[in-house]
């Protein structure tokens, strides 16, 4: 509702600002008032066709449209200067309202049409090698720019461009860590299209162009957020081009990351923080300082990319390793990996003929003694166990604190592995669920942070903005994400569902790759240009 009232107030005082305009162009003021005519005129008054005005329809584009056209408007009635041009960008009523009440502005015509016949003339000139009509039209020239301004203005173009293409359209990931492997490997630089699933536009006003959400997770002067959390829209998405699907890799910002501690090599959400330290503290080891606490509003949460398992209404179990949808196995992605310890009874491992195969000897896991559980696909299984009979795997077996995997309540849910989880429910919008003290803590987040309800349990009886209900009603759909790597993936089977609101856009190829990450390691070339959707 708000970006609907400032975006009615500005066309209000536009339309007033443009009416002395108008008229001092000869032009019948109230046509500035009326939506489409408006356009039409304004178009009309710097030397445009009157079709252009039609191009302040499309999304995205409009802006670049309006920002020339508030740019031409000025320069119409002789405002040339690079911060006239600046402040009819930034807000136009207010150079347009100074020169309408000027009575020295006064309308010079249509600017780009003036700017045709100029470089028409000077081109001319040239052509008959006229030095004397050159050096006139140099001199009387008033489109003329200095070299830096040109420079800033290019540059400023450049980077508002950019910024506009990736807030809204296209935007450029790296992926960070091996969740994904082996379908998405670390060091792939992916295109991911905001339009696909609908796209969002930007909740948090005030950020620097082309960063994200932090400069630099050093220590530093450079180790602080990027943006002002406040003003701030509503969230909003614009119509979808198709639905997410099954088993398709998406880019969200990560539900948990409202509130987050940053350390240079890994960041942690708050509820992670403290469980680590309920285990230090069982430990009965000393607690290290408390470190700061990171508030991010949505659009500014950390990005993940996840495999979509589960969609809103789906029932979801794992049982052995296997994801079961609706009580049927789900078709596995062909690289799916687990972790395997990997042993040589005749002698040592041969770590050589491992990275031949293609394993990951940085992602191995420890598991506190002597082993080391290498991530493998069902293809390096087969390729390991053919090296010799001398050759064994055994399959890892994960543990879990209690209370560490989702829906993180150790008394109810304890036993519940990575491996062995479910069933849920992932909710879907418009779905009533009866609420128990049992299913609460799979939906009490939903509730109070995601759907920005107050909740109170007094008695065994439900509260909900302080009116007493034995159901509630999802206001958004919600999406279970999992890494194809199983066993070194932090995903919903850690923090849960991933709402609706939080789904950032469909990958769509990889531009470059660089093994491990590393561009000394060289260039994975063949895998430049492979679609990210059918890995």
């Amino acid at each position: 509702m708000s970006v609907l009232l400032f975006l009615i107030v500005l066309y209000i005082l536009l339309g007033l600002s443009m009416m002395k305009l108008f008229e001092k162009a000869g032009i019948p003021g109230w046509k500035a008032l009326v939506p489409g005519v408006a356009a039409v005129e304004w178009c009309k008054m710097v030397g445009r066709k009157p079709a252009y005005a039609a191009w302040l329809l499309f999304p995205v584009v409009n802006f670049f449209i309006y920002a020339a056209l508030c740019i031409d408007m000025v320069r119409s009635f002789g405002k040339h200067s690079f911060w006239q041009a600046a402040l009819s960008v930034i807000y136009a009523p207010i150079p347009f309202f100074m020169i309408g009440q000027n009575a020295n502005d006064k309308y010079e015509g249509p600017v780009l049409e003036r700017e045709r016949l100029y470089h028409r003339q000077y081109h001319e000139a040239q052509e008959k090698k006229d030095k004397i009509a050159l050096r006139k039209l140099e001199a009387d020239n008033p489109f003329s720019k200095s070299q830096l301004r040109e420079w800033t203005e290019a540059i400023i173009f450049a980077v508002f461009a950019a910024a506009f293409i990736r807030m809204f359209l296209i935007e450029a990931y790296v992926i960070p860590t091996s969740s994904m492997e082996g379908s998405l490997k670390v060091g792939d630089y992916l295109f991911v299209s905001k339009a696909h699933y609908g796209i969002r536009t930007p909740m948090t006003v005030l950020q620097f162009p082309l960063v994200h959400n932090r400069f630099s997770t050093g220590s530093g002067l450079l180790a602080r957020e990027s943006y002002l959390a406040k003003p701030s829209l509503p969230y909003y998405r614009l119509p979808a081009i198709e639905g997410i699907d099954h088993n398709e890799p998406v880019v969200f910002n990560f539900p948990a990351g409202d509130s987050v501690i940053i350390f240079p090599d890994r960041t942690y959400d708050v509820y992670q923080w403290r469980r680590i330290m309920d285990d230090i503290r069982r430990a009965n080891q000393a607690l290290p300082p408390a470190p700061k606490v990171v508030a991010r509003p949505l659009d500014k949460k950390d990005h993940y990319i996840k495999r979509c398992i589960g969609l809103p209404g789906d029932s979801l179990m794992i049982r052995g390793g296997q994801v079961y949808i609706n009580g049927t196995a789900v078709q596995n992605p062909e690289h799916l990996q687990f972790a395997y310890y990997i042993k040589n009874t005749s002698g040592s491992l041969n770590l050589k003929k491992l990275d031949e195969i293609g394993v990951s000897l940085k992602d191995a896991i420890p598991d506190g003694g002597n082993r080391l559980y290498y991530n493998l696909d069902a293809g390096q299984v087969a390729k390991i166990k053919a090296i010799g009979p001398d050759i064994t795997l055994e399959r890892y077996a994960p543990g879990a604190r209690p209370g560490s995997i989702f829906p993180n309540d150790a008394a109810r849910y304890g036993d519940w592995t990575v491996d062995d989880f479910g069933p849920i429910y992932i909710p879907k919008k418009g779905a009533t669920i009866t609420l128990t003290e049992s299913n609460l803590p799979f939906f009490e987040r939903i509730i109070r942070v995601y759907e920005n309800n107050d909740m109170v349990v007094r008695d065994g009886k439900f509260y909900i903005n302080s009116a007493e209900t034995t159901t509630y009603t999802f206001k958004q759909d919600y999406y279970w994400m999992m890494g194809d790597n199983r066993h070194n993936s932090e995903d919903s089977r850690i923090w849960g569902y991933v709402p609706a609101d939080h789904v950032v856009g469909k990958p769509l190829f990889i531009w470059f790759s660089t093994k491990n990450g590393n561009m000394r390691e060289g260039i994975n070339w063949n895998r430049i240009f492979r679609s990210a959707s059918s890995m």
